[in-house]
């Protein structure tokens, strides 16, 4: 069974899906769904479309090359049946498949680095800017605690107070 691709989002059109638009000079153009043809008759390019396939690569948002899709054209083409070779295609395409997961999860992952390396940019900078608004979180706290150490101080000094002064009052009682 051959699988098509979507000329304008690079979907995948099953047999006896989605619909054909031929040119005069026989160009052909396969669409997934009445969205697709739609949008390529209104002229609109996929790469600035934002929900193509296309627009994805073109914007970096997507693996854009990985050798792991020429296994999937591969795939299309009609081969005896032979049992040994059927498991092994079948192992193969699992293992081919956590590659691509683990290459997608790591292009991820770098992508969102870069966004994590801006806004820390982007925070600092905003930061100098209104520095004058945020308060010093430790003078805050040494005033805080210079009350404190006066306050035991003087708690302190009332019970030594209030002891010399209770034993000075032993003898007479």
């Amino acid at each position: 069974m051959h699988i098509d691709r979507c000329y304008f989002c690079s979907g995948p059109i099953y047999l006896d899906h989605g619909m054909m638009f031929i040119c005069n000079d026989y160009k052909v153009f396969r669409f997934c769904k009445s969205k697709c043809h739609k949008n390529f008759k209104k002229k609109h390019n996929p790469r600035k479309v934002r929900w193509t396939n296309a627009f994805r690569k073109a914007a970096g948002k997507e693996y854009p090359v990985d050798n792991s899709f020429e296994f999937e054209n591969h795939r299309n083409e009609p081969v005896k049946y032979q049992r040994k070779l059927w498991n092994k295609t079948i192992d193969t395409m699992k293992r081919v498949e956590e590659i691509k997961q683990k290459r997608q999860a790591k292009f991820i992952m770098n992508r969102l680095e870069k966004n994590k390396e801006l806004q820390k940019v982007q925070d600092i900078k905003e930061v100098k800017q209104n520095i004058h608004l945020i308060r010093a979180p430790f003078a805050c706290q040494e005033k805080q605690l210079e009350n404190k150490m006066v306050q035991k101080l003087q708690q302190d000094v009332d019970m030594e107070v209030v002891s010399e002064n209770h034993n000075c009052l032993e003898p007479f009682l």
